[in-house]
């Protein structure tokens, strides 16, 4: 799963200092030329928007989400910043944190994902509501395959590895609670502070119903 996020959210990831230099050199311009949003937000950046900057916009909090993201990468390790971004990201459907979206969507623990299942929850992280495979399983399905082609640019997948993935059935669950939710999901989608830098370990069982959804 690790990879599949970096792959689509942030491939220079694993060599940058918390933050894009030259994605922050176009984001300055833009500002002062009026242009179009650049974006180039880090993983860290991101995730300093995530825990602390909330729904703030503009270039002070641009500024804010800058500083921050570098201060992640001097105070944390890079599998670190992965667990504690994997914990807190929105992945649609009402599921906070790959555990509760692992098992509402596939009533599976992160660890046990298979690599189509990891690229299509990475792809949600752009467009949650849009690519929510419940509801727009078409839309998901090709994210899920801009992910791949991701992969196989990093060279995480080779293109057989990659069109086997994509081929294989992503097994969809459908929860037994309110509006398509487990009941372990909707405990882990509480109890989100603690799971915070910790999304390995995740308490209880997803009591969910699988189906096929022709993937």
């Amino acid at each position: 799963m690790a990879a599949s996020l970096v792959a689509t959210e942030d491939h220079r990831f694993y060599s940058e200092p918390g933050i894009d230099p030259a994605a922050v050199g176009r984001v300055i311009l833009g500002r002062f030329t009026k242009g179009p949003d650049q974006g180039g937000a880090t993983l860290y950046q991101q995730l300093a928007r995530m825990l602390y900057v909330g729904g703030q916009s503009g270039m002070l909090a641009e500024a804010e989400q800058i500083l921050l993201g570098i201060k992640l990468d001097l105070n944390y390790s890079k599998a670190r910043i992965l667990r504690m971004y994997a914990a807190v990201a929105y992945f649609g459907h009402g599921y906070y944190g790959l555990a509760a979206a692992s098992c509402g969507y596939f009533a599976e623990q992160p660890a046990g994902l298979s690599w189509g299942q990891a690229a299509m929850l990475a792809g949600l992280v752009q467009a949650p509501s849009a690519d929510d495979p419940f509801s727009h399983f078409a839309n998901a399905r090709a994210s899920e395959a801009h992910v791949l082609v991701r992969l196989i640019a990093m060279r995480q997948l080779t293109p057989a590895q990659a069109t086997q993935a994509y081929w294989l059935p992503v097994h969809l669950a459908r929860g037994v609670s309110a509006d398509a939710r487990s009941a372990s999901c909707v405990a882990h989608s509480r109890s989100l502070p603690v799971v915070v830098g910790h999304i390995d370990a995740v308490p209880g069982t997803c009591g969910a119903r699988k189906y096929d959804s022709g993937g």
